[in-house]
C-alpha cells in the first residue's frame, strides 16, 4: 500500500469505493448532473482520507464552487497542458474557522502581502489539515498559529457549515490552476466577547497583516458584492463608510487603522493583479453564517 503523505480528497458516488480525486477534475461537478455550482454531499475523515459521497437532498451539507471555477470550463487540451508536478498534487483539504464571539461577531484576517496564494485577501483563520488530525483540532491549531488565540475543544461548540471548492488562480482568465482545495468551513461559538478575544490576539506577521471583527449588518454588505457579477454595490443603510481594523506590524504588534467599507465590497477581478477584498469562498461561508443566525432566531 502506498504511504500516505498528506490528506487528500477522495470521491465516492453510487456506493462505489472512494477514489482519490484528480487535480484537474471539478469536485462539485462530479456530483452534479448539470452545470449547477452547488450540491449536497456527505463527508468524513477516515484513515487520513477526506471522503465525499453523494446523498439525498436534505441529508448532507452544501458543497459549492464559484460560477467562474476554472475546472468548470477547463478543456481536455488545457488540462493536459498543466505540468505533471501540478497534476500530481491531487486535491488538498483545508479547514477555515468562523470564530463567533458571545456578542455575535466573526473574526476575519487579511492574508499577508508576501504569501503566494491570495495575498491581501480577507479570510477566516485556517489552513491545511495535517495527518491524523481531526477537523476541529486542525482548525484550533491553525487559529492558534495564525492569531495566537488558544482555545480548547471544550471551550467551543463546533458546527460544520459547508464546503467550498477553492482554486488558485480563481479563474482561467488569470492563469492556469496551480492549487486545488476543498475547504471545510467550521463555525466555533465561544462564550467570550470579541473584546475579550481581541485582547488575546497575537497574529503571526508572516501570515496575517490585519484583523477585523464583523457583525451581521456588515456581513450583509460584504456578501452583496457577488463575485462574477457586474454593477455597483450599495452598502446597507446605517453603515459607516469606514471601519476600524487592527493592522499587524512586522514585529506582530497591533495598531488601529481605518479601512474604507468599499474595500470589503471589492469583487474578484477578471484579469491583472488581485485587489484587497473578501475571498469568494469567505463570502459563501458568511452567507451560511447569516442563515445559521437567522435559523437560531437571532436578530440581524
Amino acid at each position: 500500500m502506498e504511504k500516505v503523505t498528506k490528506i487528500l480528497v477522495h470521491l465516492s458516488k453510487n456506493n462505489v469505493a472512494p477514489q482519490c480525486a484528480r487535480f484537474v477534475q471539478s469536485i462539485t461537478g462530479h456530483f452534479t448532473e448539470t452545470l449547477d455550482d452547488e450540491v449536497e454531499v456527505k463527508c468524513s475523515l477516515e484513515n487520513n482520507r477526506f471522503i465525499l459521497c453523494d446523498c439525498e437532498k436534505g441529508r448532507g451539507i452544501p458543497l459549492k464552487r464559484a460560477t467562474f471555477c476554472p475546472f468548470k470550463y477547463l478543456s481536455v487540451a488545457e488540462a493536459a497542458a498543466i505540468p505533471l508536478d501540478v497534476q500530481s498534487r491531487g486535491v488538498d483539504v483545508g479547514v477555515a474557522i468562523l470564530l463567533q464571539s458571545a456578542n455575535q461577531k466573526v473574526l476575519l484576517t487579511r492574508r499577508a502581502a508576501s504569501l503566494r496564494i491570495f495575498p491581501n485577501v480577507w479570510v477566516p483563520p485556517g489552513g491545511h489539515v495535517e495527518l491524523d488530525e481531526r477537523l476541529l483540532d486542525a482548525g484550533l491549531r491553525e487559529l492558534r498559529e495564525e492569531t495566537g488565540l488558544k482555545l480548547d475543544p471544550g471551550d467551543v461548540s463546533a458546527q460544520l457549515l459547508g464546503l467550498w471548492e477553492s482554486v488558485f488562480p480563481p479563474m482561467l482568465s488569470r492563469g492556469m490552476p496551480q492549487r486545488h482545495h476543498v475547504v471545510t468551513y467550521m463555525l466555533l461559538n465561544t462564550s467570550l466577547t470579541h473584546q475579550q478575544l481581541q485582547a488575546s490576539l497575537h497574529p503571526k506577521p508572516a501570515e496575517v497583516s490585519g484583523c477585523l471583527w464583523v457583525d451581521a449588518s456588515l456581513v450583509k454588505a460584504i456578501v452583496s458584492a457577488v463575485d462574477g457579477e457586474e454593477g455597483s454595490v450599495t452598502p446597507l443603510e446605517g453603515l459607516a463608510p469606514t471601519i476600524s481594523v487592527s493592522e499587524v506590524s512586522p514585529e506582530g504588534g497591533l495598531s488601529e487603522s481605518i479601512l474604507p467599507l468599499s474595500v470589503l465590497c471589492n469583487r474578484a477581478p477578471n484579469s491583472g493583479e488581485d485587489v484587497e477584498r473578501v475571498s469568494t469562498g469567505t463570502k459563501y461561508a458568511l452567507e451560511l453564517w447569516l442563515k445559521n443566525l437567522e435559523g437560531q432566531g437571532t436578530r440581524c
